[in-house]
């Protein structure tokens, strides 16, 4: 019996994205897809020293629109320009040794954009103690002509996975008729009733073991 997540991989998401870590044993990091411009794999949002929302971007090079996540990188500059936008949120205002999140955080050097991030959402699983295996889509072999669900369903086959979690915004995506005829269960989280900051604001303001409680009582 093996249950699987399928997502992109975000930028220190907020806190309900790890529902998904709770409720797997092998999330697999959607790298494998066009790179959403105007999504959260290289923003989130932090309260500002105002207390307003403020994007923090992870800096990219300039690429095609049809590039692929995996295919993402970082300029020369990305670790400055980070850097610089760091210091626009108190939350982030800190030293490393105070806040240890905060060296991953800016430790792009030597890595690709996919590398990072999947190194990022593993970091913050082992703050909350969630244990979830991570593997890469890029990696599958997947044919590129397979796409939307038929692509999702190819991925768990891959993977011998037998139940498929997904966020609540999958509800409209999938078929549960079509899954269960592959022998795969289909579950959707319901919405996360909870803060949408990312998840480093809410480490900085709340412990780690009272956020995987509320993680946890959300799968």
């Amino acid at each position: 019996m093996a249950t699987i997540a399928i997502m992109q991989p975000y930028f220190y998401p907020y806190a309900g994205y790890f529902r998904l870590f709770a409720a797997a044993d092998l999330f697999v990091v959607y790298d494998c897809v066009q790179f959403p411009r105007r999504g959260w794999v290289h923003r989130n949002r932090l309260p500002d020293a105002s207390g307003k929302p403020g994007w923090l971007t992870l800096p990219l090079e300039k690429a095609p629109r049809a590039t692929k996540i995996s295919d993402l990188r970082f300029p020369a500059d990305a670790i400055q320009r980070l850097e610089e936008q760091m210091r626009r949120f108190p939350a982030l205002d800190a030293e490393p040794a105070e806040q240890p999140l905060l060296r991953g955080l800016t430790a792009l050097a030597g890595t690709t954009p996919v590398e990072y991030l999947e190194r990022g959402l593993g970091e913050i699983c082992a703050v909350l103690g969630l244990a979830c295996e991570l593997t890469r889509s890029s990696g599958l072999a997947i044919p590129a002509e397979i796409r939307g669900q038929e692509r999702i369903l190819a991925i768990a086959e891959a993977v011998g996975a037998d139940h498929y979690v997904n966020a609540p915004g999958g509800e409209a995506l999938y078929e549960p008729n079509e899954f269960a005829r592959r022998g795969i269960g289909l579950n959707i989280l319901k919405p996360y009733r909870g803060p949408s900051w990312s998840i480093l604001q809410r480490l900085t303001d709340e412990p780690a073991s009272r956020l995987e409680e509320e993680i946890e009582s959300q799968i």
